[in-house]
Order: C-alpha cells, then structure tokens, then sequence
C-alpha cells in the first residue's frame, strides 16, 4: 500500500508520479489482496517446485561449476535496492566481461543457460523475492541502478509498487534480444539501444497496469506469461 506522499523518496515526488499516487491510494485494497496472493501463491509454489529446483541447480553445478545462483542488485518499490535471486545462466563473473544487457548470441550465456531462459525457469527463485516481499508476480521487471537513473519523471511512478517477475511489457518484448541485435548491427551500443529504443516502450505497458493492478489483472497475466513460455 503506497506510504503517504510527504514520505517518498524526494526523486519521486514528482508532477507527473501524482497521478498515479493517487489511483493506488484509491485502490489500496486492491494492492493489499495483490499481496496477500503473492505469499499464497509464492509460498505454494516453492514447496511443489522445489525437486525442480534442485534439478536444476544440480545441473548448472555439472556443467558449470559454482555458484548455482545469480545475485545482482536491483531496485524495487519507492527505490530500494534488494538482492535479486536468478539460476545462474552465464559464466562466472560475467558481469565484469561485458554489458549488463546480454543478447541471443552473447557467448557468455552457457549451454544450460540457453535453456533455462527459453523457458524462464531461470526467474524460479525469484518465489524467494516475492516472499521476502522485494518483488511481486507481476510488476515493473526490476531493473538495476544504473537504468532507473535513466527514468522520466514518468517512468518513476513504477516504482510505487513492488518489481514484478513478469508483466506485459516482458511479453510484448521477450524477443528483445532481436531488437537489441538490430540496432547493434548499427553500430549502436548496448546500453544506448536499451535505454533510447526499449526502456521507453516497456515503460509505456508498466504505467498502464498501474491503472487496473489488482488480483484479476495479476492473474490475467500470468496465464499469458504461462501461455506464451508453452508456446
């Protein structure tokens, strides 16, 4: 539930986050019953997943070595930084041997890690975040300090509520490496192409689910996000 206004983070008390303040404020009861399936759900699928789980960890640590997790600061709600949890699908330190963006062909990314992304099982710790409260199922992909310093005055209002695993805006560019890959081939550069080309057309679904959040629309999605990582 949004704290009060006199409380946010000062680069967040903006003209243009206002708007979308005060129609979380109104649906707080909406947020609370977001959260509260959030627990539900995530807790749930910790239990059931966990043979999955250590599968996979099993097999990141045959192929790859430790460690089997992926730990990277991001920013969530009202700007706080977390730690958030991903199998690891690179090469160690691979933070330090190129972009924090990776694409298609980003040799980097090892075998198992082609795989595990092509069907998002990668994101399966992530129940962890959702739990801790750091993250929700669906919300703003949590994004890491150096991007949010690139935001609009705009673009700020998505950190009112929780980072989320999934949302339409991943949907709509889950072949982002495609468009990256793109623009690369024009000489441009990684970070240019996300923060000028994507980051803006992400933003634009993110700032629209900020007007319906709510379990219906939580739910919505992640039967889409289900859908679309099946086909």
């Amino acid at each position: 539930m949004p704290v009060q206004w006199e409380n946010l983070p000062e680069n967040m008390k903006k003209d243009a986050v206002r708007p979308y303040y005060n129609l979380l404020v109104k649906r707080k009861n909406a947020i609370v019953r977001k959260r509260i399936m959030d627990v539900f759900l995530s807790f749930v699928l910790t239990v059931l997943l966990s043979p999955v789980m250590l599968a996979i960890a099993l097999a990141i640590k045959a192929e790859d070595g430790e460690p089997v997790f992926y730990r990277q600061e991001r920013i969530t709600t009202y700007g706080r930084k977390f730690r958030i949890f991903k199998f690891r699908t690179m090469v160690a330190d691979a933070d330090k041997r190129g972009p924090l963006i990776t694409g298609k062909s980003d040799d980097r990314i090892t075998k198992m890690g082609h795989k595990l992304r092509k069907c998002r099982l990668d994101e399966l710790p992530q129940l962890l975040n959702i739990l801790a409260g750091e993250m929700s199922f669906v919300g703003t992909r949590p994004e890491v300090e150096r991007y949010v310093d690139c935001y609009t005055d705009e673009m700020m209002a998505t950190l009112l509520l929780p980072a989320g695993v999934t949302s339409m805006a991943s949907m709509a560019y889950k072949d982002e490496d495609t468009v990256m890959a793109h623009y690369l081939e024009k000489g441009e550069t990684v970070d240019d192409v996300y923060v000028r080309r994507i980051l803006p057309k992400k933003m634009r679904y993110n700032l629209e689910y900020l007007k319906s959040v709510g379990i219906m629309e939580d739910l919505k999605i992640m039967v889409k996000t289900v859908l679309e990582v099946l086909r």
